[in-house]
């Protein structure tokens, strides 16, 4: 079965779906499968000069907004280079970014297009400032999901609260699958080791969706009340300025270490503690799942996926968004408590390997794609 997997970044960037998709096509390496994979390179800008017509709504209504207009033009460039670089068929594709998938079934029309959303771009873009709820952009964007469900043949989401999310926008939720992302355990070495002073780390995109402002903060009343601790915030972004500010402001600066983008950040993690983020959403949330692979203990917070992998007090702890106070608290009982820390941490690694592996998402997958072989082969 000749199979595509179309990404929209390459897959050395960082993220649940770049993580997994590299380490999925050894699962699939047999002579019975053959897959490959595509995404966009960076360098491929302005290309794409083609009409684009969608077939539930009309787009061009939002066209005086730069994203939206953004977000068109890289259609066009992905199309563009779907129709340079893809010369023979598929027997199916599977696109984990809605671009990747409209432009597939643009170009492969008879071929079944599976179609896996991973987080929701327009929450994300609200959440940073970048757009208003309610406005043009964001009703363009929430718009994709019912052309997708038009023109895909099954729609994917990594989380029962994603799908109950896009549920507003589609015509049948009940036709959604969820599929959580898989690892690879053999990525993740749990290391045995001491800390005289408890690592707390994080790794993120430095946005504030993610609510690095909250953790500052929480850290804040830490050291108020003489919670030892280091911070590690391990990730890039157009965050950092303010937040190294606000942390020499809230007098922390010294006991956070900021690293900035690090490619292969599960080959030290295991050396850390705690790994905590208090996101303002998440579809899933894959970065718990990974730190749980590498023998952490979790803090997180009750928005999207990530209650679906920490049970509160069992493998992990769940507090409030935007709420320092809880996640000071939270912090503070896993930091003085190093054994109530280990048993939380190896129940978070045994669920992680049991529900989130590589190995489970291959059977997952083959038996959805075999299910899809009947359908037959489409040329360009």
């Amino acid at each position: 079965m000749r199979l595509l997997q179309a990404l929209f970044f390459p897959p050395e960037q960082p993220g649940g779906v770049s993580s997994m998709i590299p380490h999925l096509q050894e699962k699939f390496s047999s002579a019975r499968w053959e897959m490959e994979i595509f995404s966009l390179p960076k360098r491929i800008r302005g290309k794409g000069r083609e009409e684009i017509v969608f077939e539930t709504f009309d787009w061009t209504q939002y066209a005086d907004s730069p994203i939206v207009q953004k977000y068109m033009q890289t259609y066009r460039d992905y199309l563009w280079w779907t129709r340079l670089r893809l010369q023979k068929p598929y027997d199916l594709i599977h696109a984990h970014h809605p671009i990747a998938a409209l432009a597939m079934k643009t170009v492969f029309p008879n071929t079944p297009i599976l179609q896996t959303t991973h987080s929701s771009y327009e929450r994300e873009l609200i959440l940073n400032g970048k757009i208003e709820e309610g406005g043009a952009e964001h009703r363009f964007l929430v718009s994709i999901y019912r052309e997708l469900e038009a023109r895909t043949d099954q729609m994917i989401t990594v989380s029962e609260a994603f799908r109950k999310y896009i549920a507003a926008y589609i015509k049948h939720p009940e036709h959604v699958k969820v599929m959580p992302n898989g690892y690879d355990e053999r990525r993740f070495k749990p290391i045995a080791h001491e800390n005289e002073v408890p690592q707390l780390i994080t790794v993120c995109r430095l946005v504030p969706a993610k609510g690095l402002d909250i953790l500052l903060q929480a850290c804040s009343i830490l050291k108020q009340r003489q919670i030892p601790y280091v911070l590690h915030l391990i990730g890039d972004g157009p965050s950092r300025e303010d937040l190294e500010q606000m942390a020499s402001e809230l007098g922390v600066y010294d006991d956070t270490i900021f690293y900035g983008y690090t490619l292969h950040p599960e080959e030290f993690m295991p050396f850390f503690d705690i790994f905590v983020l208090p996101s303002r959403a998440e579809a899933f949330g894959s970065v718990f799942a990974e730190a749980a692979l590498c023998g952490l203990a979790l803090v997180g917070t009750q928005v999207g996926g990530i209650p679906e992998q920490i049970e509160h007090g069992v493998n992990g702890l769940l507090v409030p968004p935007d709420q320092a106070e809880a996640l000071a608290d939270a912090l503070e009982q896993v930091i003085v408590d190093p054994a109530y820390r280990y048993e939380m941490s190896r129940t978070a690694c045994d669920k992680a390997k049991s529900q989130y592996s590589l190995d489970r998402v291959a059977i997952e997958l083959k038996r959805l794609y075999l299910s899809y072989e009947s359908r037959g082969q489409q040329t360009v």
